[in-house]
């Protein structure tokens, strides 16, 4: 099984001069966890929703917490994508066995990876989920032929 049967060909993204108000949104509202860092349509870095959580987390904002009326109040200090986005980001092709994405995804910790053309360019991107859903359906489908020949060998 290869990465371009299971990525996801339809990529929210951002460039790294956008506001991470941005990336809360897409991470939000679009329900995802990963967004590919773009300029000119070239992957230059990714941003994770947990790189996301880091840069408004009150550790980081102290000084933007402030009280009203009894409430906590937290004000998102305008930081650019650029300031929260990971570099030098790991990549893989449409050709990649899925088994190795899965490997560099955990032998480096990641949760997604883009998926580039032979000119770096963005045209998919494969996450963890991605593949533990894979995994899910084979491994079920193996436990049903095990049950059933268990079952067969049980009447005879």
């Amino acid at each position: 099984m290869r990465v371009e049967d299971l990525m996801t060909a339809k990529v929210f993204t951002v460039e790294e001069h956008d506001l991470i108000d941005r990336v809360f949104f897409l991470i939000h509202y679009e329900k995802i966890r990963h967004l590919p860092v773009l300029e000119k349509g070239k992957v230059i870095g990714i941003v994770s929703d947990r790189d996301l959580y880091k840069a408004l987390g009150p550790k980081n904002n102290s000084s933007a917490i402030e009280a009203s009326t009894g409430a906590v109040t937290l004000h998102v200090v305008p930081k650019k994508v650029q300031h929260i986005m990971h570099r030098g980001v790991l990549t893989v092709h449409r050709d990649t066995y899925a088994s190795e994405a899965a490997a560099i995804m955990a032998n480096n910790k990641v949760g997604a990876l883009p998926v580039v053309d032979k000119d770096n360019k963005l045209v998919g991107i494969i996450s963890a989920t991605d593949i533990l859903r894979v995994f899910s359906k084979i491994e079920k489908a193996s436990e049903k032929r095990e049950k059933r020949i268990v079952e067969g060998v049980s009447h005879t």
